[in-house]
């Protein structure tokens, strides 16, 4: 019995992973939250979120959007998204600057997980699709992303330190 070739792996699929990885972390924020964990345990998985978002957001805005967008010639579905991203980082800007224990601090990032998943609807259902019939080589473009990806986490572990 032979084995089905491998699926190569190409944009959309790197940037859905990224999505599912961080849909599972709010998903364990939430779980922190309906068990009164303590606010450092909550800061962590909220500080991560932030950081995945916003890597995300910016290879999309880098290298995915503008590629995408001259090949599909679809400008509102990219300017709606590049909308949702600004309003996406200006949540992430106040959970960064706020402290787990201050009013709203959970209700932002619910907030922002809603907002989130929105999002991310629209890209699977209209943005991805469009880009898959498109004639662009999302494969070379998942390395292109995969090596932006690892330089902008190198840069968030040495702004930690």
């Amino acid at each position: 019995m032979s084995k089905a070739p491998a699926k190569k792996h190409d944009a959309v699929d790197l940037l859905d992973a990224d999505h599912i990885a961080v849909k599972k972390l709010f998903t364990a924020y939430k779980k922190l939250c309906d068990n009164n964990a303590p606010a450092e345990e909550k800061r962590e998985i909220a500080e991560k979120i932030c950081q995945e978002l916003t890597v995300h957001a910016q290879i999309e805005e880098e290298i995915f959007y503008p590629q995408v967008r001259e090949a599909i010639n679809d400008d509102p579905l990219l300017d709606e998204a590049e909308v949702e991203h600004g309003t996406a980082k200006d949540l992430i800007a106040q959970i960064s600057g706020m402290d787990p224990e201050d009013d709203l601090y959970d209700a932002r990032v619910t907030v922002l997980g809603e907002y989130i998943d929105h999002h991310v609807k629209e890209e699977r259902e209209e943005m991805f699709p469009k880009a898959r019939k498109s004639e662009l080589d999302l494969v070379a473009m998942a390395d292109e992303l995969s090596e932006r990806k690892l330089e902008l986490m190198e840069e968030f572990k040495t702004e930690e330190v």
